[in-house]
């Protein structure tokens, strides 16, 4: 990829050294089996990014200057079985860095290598899945690494919690835990829906976010766009309490499949990026500024100490 730093960030914040915050982007589009295009989805939410505001309104802050390392891109492509554990191994060096790593795809496969990694090393693990699709096919086209598998491994193996689900074969049904599915026709009418889920979340959570979740009239450039939905701000008011009440631990977002003549699909995963970002280093901005503040206030009163003195 052409784009030096994420979003253009000077290069004292995209560091690896000084960086807290790991992106890894995955351009690959080996299991789709409708719309191709994921493999440019990486480049264009890098190309959105570089034109976005990096100040935050909702959380006052510039999350950016956290760190954010942009990591050489994935482009394993031999077999889907090679891109997965490529994927694993590289979130996994990170995590054991001390990074919160996070993952930009391509299509959701790139998740089952996300997962992986984030399960050996994290106990307990919740991953949320919020997507228009189940995924939760053993196999299928013989793979096991396809993205209509993508969740399957989680749900042997995790804390699975499932949100905005609303396309899925019948198979998929004897396999998924309904208790711990929020289909998107219920969630409609189901005011506590947030709540439930946040409350069968472990304390340490990652997320696995599908672009196609959201309504195709906010954001139609996906592989299988879905009618039906969700939308902006109640997403965003479900992510921040996640980020608030749990220990998110990273984060993957996958299937933008861009369209050359409408940019905003685009706009919205690099927006969805930042957001997430300042919901998990909030309230390390917020100490930050408090420290800086008191620091300020600790240097006045010394000026005006000196003054009296004199």
């Amino acid at each position: 990829m052409k784009i030096k730093n994420y979003a253009g960030i000077p290069d004292q914040f995209a560091k690896l050294e000084n960086s807290k915050i790991v992106l890894i982007p995955v351009p690959y589009d080996g299991t789709s089996t409708w719309q191709k295009g994921a493999d440019k989805g990486p480049e264009a939410f890098l190309e959105a990014s570089a034109n976005m505001e990096l100040y935050d309104i909702e959380t006052d802050t510039e999350v950016y200057k956290q760190g954010v390392y942009l990591e050489e891109a994935v482009t394993v492509n031999e077999s889907p079985e090679a891109l997965v554990d490529a994927v694993h191994k590289l979130t996994k060096k990170h995590i054991t860095r001390n990074k919160f790593v996070t993952v930009f795809g391509g299509e959701h496969s790139v998740s089952i290598g996300t997962i992986r990694a984030f399960n050996e090393c994290f106990n307990n693990l919740t991953v949320l899945h919020i997507d228009a699709h189940a995924d939760l096919r053993p196999e299928y086209e013989g793979s096991s690494c396809n993205h209509a598998c993508a969740v399957y491994e989680a749900s042997q193996q995790t804390n699975l919690i499932q949100v905005g689900i609303r396309s899925m074969d019948r198979i998929e049904k004897t396999i998924m835990n309904t208790e711990k599915t929020y289909f998107a026709h219920d969630m409609v009418t189901d005011e506590y829906w947030m709540d439930s889920a946040i409350d069968q979340m472990t304390d340490n959570v990652f997320i696995t976010f599908d672009l196609d979740a959201f309504d195709p009239s906010i954001l139609p450039s996906t592989g299988t766009p879905e009618p039906g939905g969700l939308f902006w701000y109640e997403t965003m008011e479900f992510m921040k309490s996640v980020f608030k009440e749990k220990n998110v631990v990273g984060f993957d977002i996958v299937e933008l499949c861009p369209n050359e003549h409408d940019k905003s699909s685009d706009f919205l995963a690099a927006k969805l990026y930042y957001k997430l970002l300042s919901y998990k280093f909030m309230e390390e901005n917020a100490d930050q500024e408090y420290v800086g503040a008191q620091q300020e206030i600790n240097s006045s009163k010394t000026k005006k100490t000196n003054i009296y003195d004199e």
